[in-house]
């Protein structure tokens, strides 16, 4: 059998392995790139930036849950200028594949940062969060509402032009993700990211007290997986042509084979490196072993394969 071919694209670019961060679980690389080579994974996906320098929420900000766990961290980042100035400047040093998440407050913030990366060398695509949940304001959540995830998505598109594939990140927190995809996609994006953290709260029972100082976060890990697969599926069914970089709860090869079979072109891993700072390493591995054992020739062979007939199953 030929050797598989492990590369995947989104919009026109090109990655040698499917496996990314997930952004805000690896801040830019510096941590994880003492364990491994950034350049042997797919792609660094950064911590979202905003325009200013941000404090996030009040602590405390991480709660475990049972296979999962809650943060409230409110986007804390140091604004582009030192991003451009730092992070970025060192991921090109370390000739990593980068995709820039950036963030919000309002549709023209989300434009005026598109407009600071334009033309920028290195960046492979942008990844647009229109969906943290780790807001104060609930309003933010752009992708909630499909009239506001639009307008962000045209406003990127306009600015940024046709240099950079645009992937908007979209929030499970809704009742028709298919027509939230499908909007975005009209506006302007190239790919889709599915899903974000899942609106959550812990309540401490010694305190009786919401246990985050923001009340609210994000639930991530394996017990968010299933709803991952749920919305991957409905909309590579409903979009079989639109790129998905997928994530929610992978921690193993087979967790990210999944994914893959729902629709996802590739897998970001987030959570799972909190445990250990090698898992992207080792799910990638997992993963091409699982490929060449079902006699996939290539990734893109398996993407979706879960919706053809009973009759091709290998």
């Amino acid at each position: 059998m030929s050797q598989l071919d492990f590369s995947t694209t989104l919009g026109n670019a090109w990655f040698p392995t499917p496996i990314f961060t997930a952004s805000g679980c690896a801040s830019s690389g510096k941590e994880l790139a003492q364990f491994f080579d950034l350049r042997d994974m797919g792609a660094i996906v950064t911590k979202s930036i905003m325009t200013k320098p941000r404090a996030g929420r009040a602590t405390p900000r991480m709660a475990e849950t049972p296979s999962g766990m809650l943060n409230s961290i409110g986007l804390q980042g140091p604004g582009i200028d030192a991003f451009l100035a730092n992070d970025l400047a060192w991921l090109v040093e370390q000739k990593a594949r980068i995709i820039v998440s950036i963030a919000g407050e309002t549709a023209e913030e989300f434009a005026s940062l598109a407009r600071r990366l334009r033309g920028v060398a290195g960046i492979s695509a942008l990844e647009v969060n229109i969906s943290c949940p780790n807001v104060e304001n609930r309003g933010m959540v752009f992708a909630c509402h499909l009239e506001s995830a639009q307008t962000v998505i045209e406003g990127v598109r306009r600015t940024i032009g046709g240099d950079l594939p645009i992937i908007a990140k979209l929030s499970p927190d809704v009742t028709d993700i298919v027509s939230i995809a499908r909007g975005v996609i009209d506006a302007g994006a190239d790919g889709l990211a599915l899903i974000n953290t899942v609106l959550g709260m812990v309540i401490n029972p010694n305190t009786m007290r919401p246990h985050l100082g923001g009340r609210t976060g994000g639930l991530s890990g394996p017990a968010i997986r299933p709803i991952a697969v749920r919305a991957i599926y409905q909309v590579h069914e409903a979009l079989p042509k639109v790129p998905i970089l997928g994530m929610g709860g992978v921690s193993s090869g087979a967790d990210a084979f999944e994914l893959i079979l729902a629709g996802a072109s590739a897998v970001s891993v987030g959570t799972a490196s909190f445990g250990n700072p090698t898992a992207i390493m080792k799910i990638q591995n997992e993963l091409r072993q699982i490929l060449t054992d079902k006699g996939f020739s290539s990734l893109r062979e398996a993407v979706g394969f879960a919706h053809r007939p009973e009759s091709s199953v290998r």
